[in-house]
């Protein structure tokens, strides 16, 4: 654990942004970025960049910004790259994704035309949707993590980089749980060199970033980094690791919902939930061994902010569905519903429905922001591991083995504010708030 106020080494110089996966979701995030960086647009969503934090006392009204307070690095200062199987540059791929409209693609045309992706590290045993032309070739695994790394040196030493993290924005692999190959990183390189299936290319990604000092954040449900061989050597890297699964759409809403429902001690009796996507996402989770991948992810979330076993009157018997329809129209624009069938004085029903036509890209976009800068801010306090403190922009969190992931929105956001409060050395908020009765 860092100390209050801890030494926090400054975010002097260029900060490179690795993107496994430059699609949708990578393409709205570099366009966003550039829009803000030339005044076209608000960075909406983003809490480095609009969010404030409060300090002390509400009386000593003390609210500055968050990037005002905490010393982050600056989007002048940010420089992107990474891997896709496509090798379409940054703005054929946003003009294809069709997220943003092509009058401001138009606008950052020749700066979005720079960014080309690099041969990615993808096999099709572990995505079995997709397919493309612009894929690493190698003998074995651990030759692919070497690639890797070698690409990444490149683009730090011609962009003159101070610092790197990685943000994992590809798609969804297969479902895979965790084996004897993940437990140590000595099985876990010997896996690499001997082509283990149980090891996915989001595997190989994390390792190499992870082995050359670089914090890792994992956007999709993937295993990833959430393995016992890459979480230690995060420890003895020093490196600071996050992950799983970008939390937008409709889990953000039931992380928004569900803790108000047992906060009134409010009885739930069923939640049926559907989506309609068109985009890559949509195709990929087409498949049956994906879709489990990322239907453990959705599921997992009221098992852990309801918790049946502390209230087994009001929790114990609920249904829980989730579905997703690939709908090739719908494009980027998810439309997310959800029906929840609860109950309460006396057990009386009542119904709540949502019908949330939201943005996939544009709710991932600010995500991909906040932890590249956080993570990057982990990374100067000397931070290294799981880094939970970020659950607050996941709908898996990764924890402590022997904890329960922290679900709840709102927990989530004091627990990553209050961490800001402890590494400026400030005092932590709690709410109590009786000293103005005195």
């Amino acid at each position: 654990m860092i100390p209050k106020g801890t030494k926090i080494n400054s975010p002097k110089g260029k900060l490179g942004v690795l993107l496994p996966g430059m699609g949708a979701v990578a393409s709205t995030f570099i366009a966003g970025v550039e829009a803000v960086r030339k005044g076209l647009a608000k960075p909406i969503g983003s809490l480095t960049q609009m969010g404030t934090i409060r300090l002390g006392k509400r009386t000593d009204n003390r609210i500055p910004m968050v990037k005002d307070f905490v010393p982050l690095v600056g989007l002048n200062d940010m420089v992107f790259g990474g891997w896709d199987i496509f090798e379409d540059n940054m703005y054929e791929a946003g003009c294809k994704a069709g997220v943003l409209e092509k009058s401001l693609l138009d606008q950052i045309k020749p700066f979005m035309q720079s960014i080309k992706p690099w041969p990615a590290a993808f096999s099709k045993d572990y995505v079995k949707k997709l397919d493309g032309p612009n894929v690493k070739k190698a003998a074995n695994k651990m030759e692919l993590a070497e690639q890797v790394q070698e690409d990444i040196k490149k683009f730090q030493k011609s962009n003159k980089l101070a610092r790197t993290v990685m943000v994992w924005c590809g798609s969804t692999e297969i479902f895979l749980k965790t084996k004897k190959v993940h437990q140590t990183i000595k099985s876990f390189e010997k896996g690499l060199v001997n082509n283990d299936p149980a090891i996915a290319p989001s595997m190989i990604y994390a390792y190499a970033a992870i082995k050359m000092g670089i914090p890792y954040a994992n956007g999709a449900p993937n295993l990833s980094g959430d393995i016992p061989a890459l979480m230690d050597l995060a420890k003895e890297c020093c490196v600071p690791i996050c992950g799983k699964d970008f939390k937008t759409g409709q889990t953000l809403m039931k992380t928004i919902l569900a803790p108000g429902l047992k906060s009134r001690l409010l009885g739930l009796n069923g939640w049926f939930s559907t989506n309609i996507l068109g985009n890559r996402d949509g195709e990929v989770l087409d498949d049956p061994e994906s879709f489990k991948t990322k239907e453990e992810s959705k599921l997992s979330v009221l098992e852990h902010i309801l918790r049946k076993d502390i209230y087994p009157d009001l929790y114990s018997s609920y249904d829980h569905v989730v579905r997703i329809n690939y709908y090739p129209p719908r494009g980027d624009n998810k439309e997310g519903w959800d029906n929840i069938d609860i109950f309460g004085w006396l057990g009386y029903p009542m119904q709540i429905k949502v019908d949330f036509l939201c943005r996939d890209s544009i709710l991932a976009a600010p995500i991909v922001l906040d932890l590249a800068i956080f993570l990057d801010l982990a990374g100067r306090c000397g931070m290294s591991g799981i880094q939970e403190w970020l659950s607050f922009f996941f709908k898996s969190p990764m924890c402590a083995p022997n904890l329960y992931p922290e679900h709840d929105l709102f927990i989530q956001q004091m627990k990553l504010k209050n961490t800001l409060r402890h590494m400026m050395g400030e005092d932590m908020i709690t709410h109590l708030g009786l000293e103005y009765y005195d």
